[in-house]
């Protein structure tokens, strides 16, 4: 998508930084590291997702001229499905049945902050399609945007969430 553009190299770095913190955060928190790994990935999907559905049913005002797609229904659809999609892996979920995981209020608070940084790259990650003349960047999922679409959040959400790991904030 940048080859030809100044910020190919920063965009190397960042997205190197970004498998280099999901993979630390899949091996290196012990016991947690398979449900903080997973409750990561589901919420920036499940962010996606809700975005999309809730932006194309209820439309509204648009939330950025940089992404015009992007609406304030789609960016609320976003925090409500990624808290229920969390809420009911931690519920109900067999995975998480093995280590005492309950749905608190500090859970509430990372899945609304890592949902938040989701939406962010999906935002910057738009930013740098526009610039390089780029609509799509795929054809695996038609009508989303492409591959990268899916993942552009997760590109922002691991490295941010790694720190908030690491400083157990």
């Amino acid at each position: 998508m940048s080859k030809k553009k100044k910020y190919h190299l920063i965009g190397f770095f960042f997205l190197s930084l970004s498998f280099v913190s999901a993979y630390h955060l899949r091996n290196n928190f012990d016991d947690q590291s398979l449900i903080i790994f997973l409750t990561i990935l589901f919420t920036c999907i499940s962010t996606d997702i809700g975005g999309y559905v809730f932006g194309n049913i209820f439309k509204g005002p648009k939330l950025t001229k940089i992404s015009p797609k992007k609406t304030y229904s789609g960016m609320i659809g976003s925090y409500i499905l990624s808290i229920i999609t969390i809420y009911i892996l931690f519920i109900y979920s067999y995975l998480y049945n093995d280590i005492i995981v309950k749905f608190t209020s500090e859970t509430f608070l990372i899945v609304l902050l890592i949902s938040t940084v989701s939406q962010i790259g999906d935002i910057i990650i738009s930013f740098f399609k526009r610039l390089s003349k780029i609509k799509d960047t795929g054809k695996i999922i038609p009508g989303h945007g492409g591959l990268l679409d899916r993942i552009d959040g997760m590109i922002f959400a691991f490295p941010f969430s790694y720190i908030i790991f690491s400083l157990n904030i």
